[in-house]
Protein backbone atom coordinates (compact mmCIF):
# COMPACT_ATOMS: atom_id res chain seq x y z
CA UNK A 1 0.00 0.00 0.00
CA UNK A 2 2.91 2.18 1.30
CA UNK A 3 4.75 1.24 -1.84
CA UNK A 4 2.20 1.83 -4.35
CA UNK A 5 1.27 5.66 -2.44
CA UNK A 6 5.16 6.79 -3.14
CA UNK A 7 4.82 5.09 -6.56
CA UNK A 8 1.61 7.44 -7.72
CA UNK A 9 3.03 10.39 -6.03
CA UNK A 10 6.35 10.29 -7.88
CA UNK A 11 4.11 9.84 -11.54
CA UNK A 12 2.02 12.62 -10.03
CA UNK A 13 5.29 14.78 -9.46
CA UNK A 14 6.76 13.75 -13.02
CA UNK A 15 3.44 14.62 -14.56
CA UNK A 16 3.38 17.97 -13.04
CA UNK A 17 7.02 18.97 -14.08
CA UNK A 18 6.10 18.31 -17.54
CA UNK A 19 2.89 20.14 -17.52
CA UNK A 20 5.06 23.21 -16.22
CA UNK A 21 7.45 22.59 -19.05
CA UNK A 22 4.69 22.31 -21.64
CA UNK A 23 2.98 25.24 -19.83
CA UNK A 24 6.00 27.77 -19.63
CA UNK A 25 6.72 26.87 -23.43
CA UNK A 26 3.06 28.17 -24.40
CA UNK A 27 3.23 31.12 -22.36
CA UNK A 28 6.69 32.06 -24.03
CA UNK A 29 5.13 32.57 -26.83
CA UNK A 30 3.11 35.36 -25.69
CA UNK A 31 4.75 38.97 -25.61
CA UNK A 32 3.47 40.15 -22.45
CA UNK A 33 4.11 36.90 -20.40
CA UNK A 34 7.04 36.76 -17.75
CA UNK A 35 7.62 33.41 -18.67
CA UNK A 36 9.97 34.51 -21.73
CA UNK A 37 12.97 35.08 -19.09
CA UNK A 38 13.51 31.43 -19.19
CA UNK A 39 14.98 32.03 -22.42
CA UNK A 40 16.94 34.48 -21.14
CA UNK A 41 18.10 32.24 -17.92
CA UNK A 42 19.28 29.36 -20.55
CA UNK A 43 21.50 31.89 -22.57
CA UNK A 44 22.56 33.51 -19.30
CA UNK A 45 23.70 30.19 -17.61
CA UNK A 46 25.70 29.34 -21.03
CA UNK A 47 27.79 32.01 -20.84
CA UNK A 48 31.51 31.14 -18.82
CA UNK A 49 34.17 33.26 -18.13
CA UNK A 50 32.13 36.50 -16.01
CA UNK A 51 33.37 37.57 -12.89
CA UNK A 52 31.07 37.41 -10.07
CA UNK A 53 30.41 41.20 -10.33
CA UNK A 54 29.64 40.53 -14.42
CA UNK A 55 27.44 37.72 -13.10
CA UNK A 56 26.00 39.50 -10.33
CA UNK A 57 24.46 42.62 -12.38
CA UNK A 58 23.34 40.32 -15.80
CA UNK A 59 21.68 38.40 -12.89
CA UNK A 60 20.11 41.78 -11.59
CA UNK A 61 19.39 42.43 -15.22
CA UNK A 62 16.97 39.00 -15.41
CA UNK A 63 15.36 40.26 -11.98
CA UNK A 64 14.48 43.49 -13.72
CA UNK A 65 12.82 41.89 -16.57
CA UNK A 66 11.23 39.50 -14.07
CA UNK A 67 9.30 42.58 -12.29
CA UNK A 68 8.95 44.19 -15.60
CA UNK A 69 10.90 46.85 -14.91
CA UNK A 70 12.89 47.26 -18.61
CA UNK A 71 14.58 50.36 -18.21
CA UNK A 72 16.62 49.44 -15.12
CA UNK A 73 17.55 45.92 -17.10
CA UNK A 74 18.88 47.54 -19.77
CA UNK A 75 21.18 49.61 -17.76
CA UNK A 76 22.04 46.88 -15.10
CA UNK A 77 23.10 44.74 -18.83
CA UNK A 78 24.91 47.36 -20.06
CA UNK A 79 26.98 47.76 -16.66
CA UNK A 80 27.80 43.85 -16.75
CA UNK A 81 29.19 44.25 -20.47
CA UNK A 82 30.80 47.54 -19.92
CA UNK A 83 32.51 45.77 -16.44
CA UNK A 84 33.63 42.73 -18.72
CA UNK A 85 34.73 44.77 -21.53
CA UNK A 86 36.97 47.08 -19.36
CA UNK A 87 38.58 43.57 -17.55
CA UNK A 88 39.59 42.43 -21.86
CA UNK A 89 40.99 45.16 -22.63
CA UNK A 90 43.36 45.67 -19.40
CA UNK A 91 43.83 42.07 -18.70
CA UNK A 92 47.86 42.74 -20.19
CA UNK A 93 47.79 45.10 -16.99
CA UNK A 94 46.92 47.93 -19.76
CA UNK A 95 50.00 46.72 -22.21
CA UNK A 96 48.31 46.86 -25.46
CA UNK A 97 45.84 49.90 -24.69
CA UNK A 98 48.56 52.27 -23.56
CA UNK A 99 50.62 51.48 -26.86
CA UNK A 100 47.98 52.20 -28.74
CA UNK A 101 46.56 55.21 -26.47
CA UNK A 102 50.04 56.81 -25.16
CA UNK A 103 47.69 59.60 -22.98
CA UNK A 104 46.45 57.08 -21.24
CA UNK A 105 49.41 55.72 -19.38
CA UNK A 106 48.43 58.16 -16.59
CA UNK A 107 45.67 55.11 -15.41
CA UNK A 108 46.86 52.47 -14.38
CA UNK A 109 43.36 51.00 -12.29
CA UNK A 110 40.32 50.37 -13.81
CA UNK A 111 38.74 52.40 -11.62
CA UNK A 112 40.98 55.54 -13.27
CA UNK A 113 39.86 54.57 -16.93
CA UNK A 114 36.18 54.59 -16.25
CA UNK A 115 36.24 57.90 -14.14
CA UNK A 116 38.24 59.47 -17.16
CA UNK A 117 37.60 57.55 -20.29
CA UNK A 118 33.74 57.89 -21.53
CA UNK A 119 32.30 54.31 -22.68
CA UNK A 120 31.98 55.55 -26.48
CA UNK A 121 35.78 55.87 -26.42
CA UNK A 122 36.29 52.52 -24.54
CA UNK A 123 34.16 51.17 -27.27
CA UNK A 124 36.40 52.16 -29.84
CA UNK A 125 39.47 51.70 -28.24
CA UNK A 126 38.36 47.70 -28.38
CA UNK A 127 38.34 48.24 -32.18
CA UNK A 128 41.32 49.89 -32.27
CA UNK A 129 42.82 46.61 -30.06
CA UNK A 130 41.39 43.99 -32.26
CA UNK A 131 38.16 43.01 -29.91
CA UNK A 132 35.90 44.19 -31.83
CA UNK A 133 35.33 44.61 -35.72
CA UNK A 134 34.49 48.26 -37.04
CA UNK A 135 30.70 46.55 -38.04
CA UNK A 136 30.68 45.73 -33.94
CA UNK A 137 31.79 49.28 -32.94
CA UNK A 138 28.61 50.54 -34.33
CA UNK A 139 26.50 48.13 -32.89
CA UNK A 140 27.73 49.11 -29.86
CA UNK A 141 27.61 52.82 -30.10
CA UNK A 142 24.28 52.41 -30.80
CA UNK A 143 23.49 49.67 -27.73
CA UNK A 144 25.06 52.37 -25.70
CA UNK A 145 22.51 55.09 -27.36
CA UNK A 146 19.44 52.75 -26.21
CA UNK A 147 21.02 52.30 -22.41
CA UNK A 148 21.40 55.97 -22.60
CA UNK A 149 17.53 56.15 -23.51
CA UNK A 150 16.95 54.17 -20.50
CA UNK A 151 18.98 55.49 -17.67
CA UNK A 152 18.04 59.23 -18.40
CA UNK A 153 14.75 60.70 -19.02
CA UNK A 154 12.98 60.36 -22.56
CA UNK A 155 9.73 58.82 -24.17
CA UNK A 156 11.83 55.23 -24.78
CA UNK A 157 9.67 52.87 -23.32
CA UNK A 158 11.11 49.30 -23.63
CA UNK A 159 8.81 46.34 -23.45
CA UNK A 160 9.83 42.64 -22.99
CA UNK A 161 10.78 41.52 -26.63
CA UNK A 162 13.15 44.72 -26.90
CA UNK A 163 14.62 44.28 -23.56
CA UNK A 164 15.14 40.68 -23.96
CA UNK A 165 16.78 40.93 -26.94
CA UNK A 166 18.98 44.13 -25.82
CA UNK A 167 20.11 41.85 -22.56
CA UNK A 168 20.43 38.73 -25.14
CA UNK A 169 22.84 40.34 -27.57
CA UNK A 170 25.06 41.62 -24.98
CA UNK A 171 25.44 38.22 -23.93
CA UNK A 172 26.47 37.03 -27.14
CA UNK A 173 28.41 39.79 -27.36
CA UNK A 174 30.63 39.07 -24.70
CA UNK A 175 30.86 35.54 -26.13
CA UNK A 176 32.24 36.67 -29.37
CA UNK A 177 34.77 39.05 -27.50
CA UNK A 178 36.09 36.13 -25.18
CA UNK A 179 37.44 34.55 -28.36
CA UNK A 180 39.74 36.96 -29.13
CA UNK A 181 42.79 39.03 -27.22
CA UNK A 182 43.95 42.44 -27.60
CA UNK A 183 46.37 43.31 -30.43
CA UNK A 184 47.20 46.82 -31.34
CA UNK A 185 46.21 48.37 -34.72
CA UNK A 186 48.67 50.07 -36.25
CA UNK A 187 47.62 53.61 -36.94
CA UNK A 188 46.21 54.59 -40.66
CA UNK A 189 48.79 57.73 -41.97
CA UNK A 190 46.80 60.64 -42.32
CA UNK A 191 46.32 62.08 -45.71
CA UNK A 192 48.63 65.40 -45.54
CA UNK A 193 47.18 68.49 -47.33
CA UNK A 194 48.45 70.22 -49.84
Amino acid sequence: MIKNGIQLTTQFAEKMKSFEIEARNILSTHETSPDRVITLTTTRQAIVGLSLRQAQLFRQAVRCVEHRIYKAAHVMAWAAFMDFLEDKLTEDNFRHLHNAFPNWTDWAAVEDLRENVVEHQLIGAAHRLSLIGKSEEKILQGLLAKRNECAHPSSYSPGMNETLGYVGELLQRIKDIQRRSCKVRPKKPRKQKD
